[in-house]
């Protein structure tokens, strides 16, 4: 009887966690109007060709899946809504710059069933102020968490590619 109700409150305890760890947290534009809170903003497209192409496999270790990438600029603030897989599911990441650091990443939606912890701020906060080295790096590390290896490097990985796409952002308007 013991293992029954232990088995039980297990597995209600596993389905209580991953309805809480999956889900939409803030919808896209909802994220781009709290961040600017400006409606005149509107999107922008970086392609990615050339160098910019380069950088972006370089960073994510494959070819970037799209021709573009769009994003929203108000001086020298911008804010991108990347995406990467954790484990097998796509993580949506918000990410926003400033002067070249990392001013805030939040994790818009998450669709895996472990990793979830990677939304929390305890983990996020590590990333403001960040900026990205010349071998396109972040500048300082970033603590892991255990049971969440694949979603921590996701994380990383997109604020490498906002922190690269920011300056070439930069670049092509001078």
């Amino acid at each position: 009887m013991k293992n029954i109700l232990r088995f039980f409150i297990t597995g209600a305890l596993f389905v209580l966690i991953s309805s809480y760890a999956k889900g939409v947290y803030q919808s896209n534009s909802d994220f781009i109007d709290e961040v600017f809170h400006d409606p005149t903003i509107k999107p922008q497209m970086l392609w990615l060709t050339g160098d910019v192409k380069a950088g972006a496999v370089k960073i994510l270790g494959e070819k970037p899946r799209q021709l573009r990438v769009r994003y929203w600029q108000k001086q020298q603030k911008t804010a991108w809504i990347l995406e990467a897989i954790g484990k097998s599911k796509p993580i949506t990441v918000g990410l926003v710059i400033d002067a070249g650091k990392l001013q805030r990443v939040k994790v818009l939606a998450f669709r895996e069933t472990r990793g979830w912890e990677v939304k929390e701020d305890f983990f996020l906060d590590q990333f403001s102020q960040r900026t990205l080295t010349p071998e396109l790096q972040l500048d300082k590390s970033i603590d892991g968490i255990t049971g969440a290896t694949l979603s921590v490097r996701a994380l990383k990985k997109l604020s490498r590619l906002a922190l690269f796409y920011h300056q070439q952002a930069l670049f092509k308007e001078h």
